[in-house]
């Protein structure tokens, strides 16, 4: 069941200008609770995101993968293992029809000075560096957790709360129970 805390997303003008900040364990993917999707054997899609995110390549001018994985600094996994990861999502998207335009992810562990990792903006920021035409006031950012919806707010974009098991500390704009239901509201 949805929920509008501020508004709907059939209001918000979106258009082929704006771009798509997506999470990715719990919007995208399964989430492993309290540990890592290292393979791609662990990558498992939710249900309807492929479809989804298709909807999407035709309305927004980019989207976006935004993502901590502190794995790889607890030596987890590797860098590479996280690489051969994204591009398989990547290309289930694809041939679908649908495309995420660049992947983003923090490697590093929480702390104060980790300026990549969310709630903090480094990741957004690389994004506006390598597309100009990001536009942060056009920007919506998908999450299931209060590091996502605070990552999207502290940089002026609209936010969107996937449901999660998680305690919820910060209100996103709109609550969807997935990303396919998310995408309802924006055609609507």
């Amino acid at each position: 069941m949805s929920n509008n805390i501020d508004s709907n997303p059939g209001d918000w003008n979106i258009d082929a200008s704006w771009t798509l900040f997506l999470d990715r364990d719990g919007v995208i993917n399964e989430r492993i609770m309290s540990g890592y999707v290292k393979t791609i054997d662990e990558f498992h899609f939710l249900g309807g995101v492929k479809e989804a995110i298709k909807e999407f390549t035709s309305i927004f001018q980019y989207i976006f993968v935004v993502t901590n994985q502190q794995g790889i600094a607890k030596e987890l996994m590797t860098e590479r293992n996280l690489s051969d990861i994204h591009a398989y999502m990547q290309s289930e998207v694809e041939k679908v029809g649908g495309k995420i335009d660049k992947c983003y992810y923090a490697p590093g562990m929480a702390s104060p000075k980790n300026e990549l990792r969310k709630p903090k903006p480094g990741m957004a920021y690389l994004a506006q560096r390598q597309f100009p035409n990001v536009d942060f006031s056009k920007a919506i950012m998908v999450g299931d957790s209060d590091s996502d919806i605070v990552f999207g707010k502290n940089l002026g974009m609209k936010t969107v709360r996937i449901a999660t098991v998680e305690p919820i500390g910060f209100d996103a704009d709109f609550t969807a129970e997935s990303l396919q239901e998310f995408a309802k509201w924006i055609l609507k």
